[in-house]
């Protein structure tokens, strides 16, 4: 007999997470079309207005105004929007240049990616097949189960190389026995997880010098949050050279503040078979250009006091929420909190009534969250004034949600 949903269960998914979406766009917080005042806050057709506290711009770089002249600049000297044709072939000049500037501050080969996801579609299979290991061999190949979705997507295409195993979360002792009984072991986890929480990333490298684990991060919730230049939660904690047992990639459309995704490889890995057989980066749908010339722009931002500054101003609205709300991240200073309420139309609820009082906060449940664990995702950035984070805060009191 054939083995169906071994790795995704789509009618599961949809029949049991669908009426929440509906309830959550019968509620008014779905397909809201809005306009950016320019002012902190988006502007719905009717006028009203709210403070957005779902986007994940956590340094506000997606405004700066050296990040918007990159992008006019760009489009302005080269008089097209994108190259419509793989980067494999003809590309940029100002793309290498990007790279260039990225390698340089992050300390490790960086190639720039149309998406995050599109990164980890092109290169699970690579590692599955064992093209991105040292040795060229297979690996048993591991998921943590709070990996991200467009990793997890990817399960059944590396199901198809080699043994897919989904791990509990951020369980060393579980993922240690692995490495035991088998003589190639790879990971895949985010580095700060998209619900909260961060992996155990000294632990893991702790397991890859005694066993030779190879490591496989996305990291895009942390690109420019941490580091001296921005270079993320994972690089960071990383000292010297990114070794040939680690990949990490990341957006660039959140705390970068522009679009697109990169790739840090290490030394051991081939830039040129991941351009020739990683799927979707050498496909014709590379970076615009104006996505370039504004990400060019916030590079050189990486690693100034801006940045140090940005990055500060971030923590002190975390310190202040953790505060005034109590989450399971409470001092993990992280910008993503997400607040438990139990039933999803209770959070539903909880989201309509915060939306009443000018702040769009997410109801996450499944299947974004287990089933019965539904709640409020919240995020807070560095370009959120002291006087809306309070007035943010004396809401969520005002409306007893657990935890305030």
């Amino acid at each position: 007999m054939e083995l169906k949903n071994r790795y995704r269960n789509t009618e599961s998914m949809v029949g049991l997470g669908n009426p929440s979406f509906a309830a959550a766009k019968e509620a008014g917080l779905l397909d809201l079309a809005v306009h950016n005042t320019e002012r902190g806050t988006l502007a719905l057709p009717d006028g009203r207005e709210f403070i957005n506290t779902c986007s994940c711009s956590y340094l506000g770089l997606d405004s700066h105004p050296a990040v918007l002249q990159g992008a006019i600049d760009v489009l302005r000297r080269e008089g097209t929007l994108c190259m419509s044709i793989s980067r494999l072939r003809v590309r940029l000049a100002d793309l290498d240049h990007l790279e260039e500037e990225l390698s340089r501050r992050w300390r490790a080969r960086t190639i720039v990616t149309n998406s995050a996801s599109s990164a980890s579609a092109g290169l699970l299979p690579l590692i599955a097949s064992g093209h991105l290991l040292p040795d060229g061999q297979k690996p048993i190949l591991v998921f943590d189960k709070s990996a991200h979705f467009s990793m997890n997507l990817i399960k059944p295409i590396c199901a198809d190389e080699t043994h897919v195993i989904t791990a509990p979360h951020n369980d060393i002792d579980f993922l240690e026995d692995l490495c035991r009984k088998h003589a190639r072991v790879a990971y895949v986890a985010d580095g700060f997880y998209s619900m909260g929480g961060v992996a155990i990333v000294h632990e893991l490298f702790r397991l890859q010098e005694r066993y030779g684990l190879f490591l496989y991060f996305d990291d895009s919730h942390s690109l420019s949050l941490y580091g001296e230049a921005g270079e993320g939660y994972v690089r960071a904690a990383m000292k010297g050279e990114l070794n040939e047992r680690t990949i990490i990639i990341g957006s660039l459309g959140k705390g970068f503040g522009t679009a697109g995704g990169a790739v840090m490889l290490g030394p051991g890995h081939h830039a040129d078979l991941v351009g020739r057989f990683a799927g979707p980066l050498g496909w014709s749908q590379s970076l615009s250009i104006p996505a370039i010339g504004a990400s060019l722009a916030s590079a050189r931002l990486h690693g100034g006091e801006e940045l140090h500054a940005r990055q500060r101003r971030l923590r002190e609205n975390v310190r202040y929420f953790d505060e005034r709300v109590a989450t399971r991240t409470v001092g993990e200073d992280f910008p993503i909190k997400v607040i438990d309420v139990g039933p999803e139309a209770m959070a539903v609820e909880r989201s309509r009534q915060l939306m009443e009082r000018g702040f769009y906060a997410s109801a996450v449940f499944f299947p974004i969250v287990p089933k019965g664990r539904a709640g409020l995702r919240i995020i807070l950035r560095s370009n959120l004034t002291h006087e809306d984070l309070r007035r943010l805060c004396d809401a969520l009191v005002e409306l007893a949600v657990p935890g305030t």
